[in-house]
């Protein structure tokens, strides 16, 4: 669950500068002290599973960074580790250092912490109604513009795995794809001739003769989407009983109230993008208890 910190660090510049601007007036306005010191703790206001912890501690750093003062530096020490699930009240991080900088660095800091233990909080819950089954969700490329790193490092916190990164991961030939080349083996032949190895070639379907092309023409992963469970038992079935080593992929219309019944028709993968697109920020709050 491990995320490359430094390939971020941009992003945080971007994101403080954006925030700050020409400076925070009212900081300014009321610590005229650049020596003054902070302390206080981050509360989980609501329950939920706590991510972004360490993303929280490197916005703080650089911000240190940004002020290029030794003395500014801020200690941020996480009190859960991520991936935690904690109740209301629960203090999750202690904080101390230059007070100008907790100020400062304390909306961008909450905000991505937030958000991703929104993120991680969803996933857990779509997680534990499969937990019992062999089927694992992954998540999908319904990410935020500039978030996905981060959005897909929430999911895998939550218990998930990652689907493809990007559009250079793996080959997916989708409705449109399928249309575009005349059928599904032609857009398998195609693609076949001219992908680098070792990728993988993936095939969404919606009907058994559709599983049953991308079956016969050598796909390695058959997407079944938005079939019924009963469909989508068939499917998995007729699959299984021509090749176990191809893996299967539910996915269409996941919820909480339907990801069980889609487990349950054998499937190896259940793809949603729900954990991402659907799921609230989690309530946290910086409380300050002394300067």
């Amino acid at each position: 669950m491990n995320i490359n910190l430094i390939s971020l660090d941009e992003q945080l510049k971007q994101w403080l500068k954006e925030d700050i601007g020409r400076g925070d007036q009212t900081t300014s306005g009321l610590i005229p002290k650049s020596t003054a010191l902070g302390h206080g703790y981050w509360l989980a206001k609501a329950p939920g599973v706590i991510c972004g912890l360490p993303i929280a501690r490197r916005v703080f750093a650089i911000l240190s960074d940004l002020e290029g003062r030794s003395d500014n530096q801020i200690a941020f020490e996480p009190c859960v580790i991520e991936g935690v699930k904690v109740d209301a009240g629960t203090t999750i991080a202690q904080i101390e250092g230059s007070l100008a900088n907790l100020l400062m660095g304390e909306r961008v800091a909450l905000n991505l912490a937030m958000h991703l233990s929104g993120i991680a909080t969803a996933t857990r819950q779509y997680v534990d109604e499969i937990a019992d089954l062999p089927a694992q969700l992954v998540d999908t490329r319904k990410t935020t513009p500039g978030l996905r790193a981060l959005e897909k490092y929430a999911t895998r916190v939550g218990g998930a795995k990652n689907h493809r990164m990007g559009l250079d991961d793996a080959v997916m030939i989708k409705d449109n794809h399928i249309s575009a080349a005349g059928g599904i083996e032609q857009a398998i032949q195609s693609i076949r001739s001219a992908m680098p190895y070792p990728l993988t070639v993936e095939v969404e379907t919606e009907t058994l003769e559709q599983a049953q092309d991308a079956l016969i023409h050598g796909a390695d992963i058959i997407m079944l989407d938005n079939m019924s469970p009963t469909m989508m038992k068939e499917a998995v079935q007729l699959i299984r009983n021509h090749s176990p080593r191809i893996k299967i992929e539910g996915s269409g219309n996941v919820t909480l109230e339907t990801i069980r019944e889609i487990a349950l028709t054998g499937v190896d993968y259940i793809s949603s993008s729900a954990p991402i697109t659907r799921s609230p920020w989690l309530d946290l709050s910086m409380r300050l208890t002394s300067t």
